[in-house]
């Protein structure tokens, strides 16, 4: 419970979801040599105002569920110590009830924290789509534009890239399109957290 269960799930995922994952049809070939370019699709999908905005208010959404399933672990902590401490001094028969307590809220934390991953991964699955397919038509659009008869994803393990020069990565100017046509302002800064604090964990 120490991890947000949707920044694992989006983590997990790897965003490779839905209709934006799909090969267009490749482009009729120009006359002069091909001009490839690549991009780091699901990441310049996250990495848009509104998948930014999109993911804070998914996490926001279900930071009180996450807070109550804490408090769940935290009682059974609690009730194991006590047990652990006082199992000497009990009798078998509240020995066993205390136990049997513990099993209980356990199996019942396990089912709390299922369904919120189940309730998780879903709409946080629909809200990548929804705004993968908008942004892969801001690729599609870009790459006409610009003459580029093929565009490579870096994140898909079955096409791996070995050698591509950073001048062709066009993840960025697909970030920017999207923002100019999405009208989503950036998301504002958080405030620095204490220097204890964990850092949250990179989107992929």
């Amino acid at each position: 419970m120490k991890r947000s269960l949707v920044i694992a799930i989006l983590l997990a995922s790897g965003l490779t979801l839905g209709a934006a994952a799909q090969t267009p049809a490749a482009p009729a070939a120009p006359a002069g040599p091909s001009k490839i370019a690549v991009i780091e699709f699901e990441a310049a999908v996250a990495s848009t105002n509104e998948g930014e905005r999109n993911f804070a208010d998914l996490k926001k959404k279900y930071e009180p569920k996450e807070n109550v399933l804490k408090s769940q672990s935290d009682e059974i902590d609690s009730l194991t110590k006590q047990l652990q401490a006082q199992g000497s001094t009990l009798s078998e028969a509240a020995r066993a009830s205390q136990a049997r307590t513990i099993d209980e809220k356990k199996k019942k934390l396990d089912r709390d924290a299922e369904d919120l991953r189940t309730q998780g991964a879903q709409e946080a699955n629909d809200m990548y789509n929804a705004l993968a397919s908008k942004v892969y038509d801001v690729l599609s659009d870009y790459a006409k534009s610009q003459g580029y008869t093929m565009v490579l994803n870096r994140t898909q393990q079955q096409n791996p890239i070995l050698i591509a020069l950073p001048s062709i990565d066009i993840s960025k100017a697909i970030i920017d399109a999207y923002n100019v046509k999405s009208g989503v302002p950036a998301q504002p800064n958080p405030v620095a957290a204490p220097a204890a604090a964990p850092k949250a964990p990179a989107a992929h």
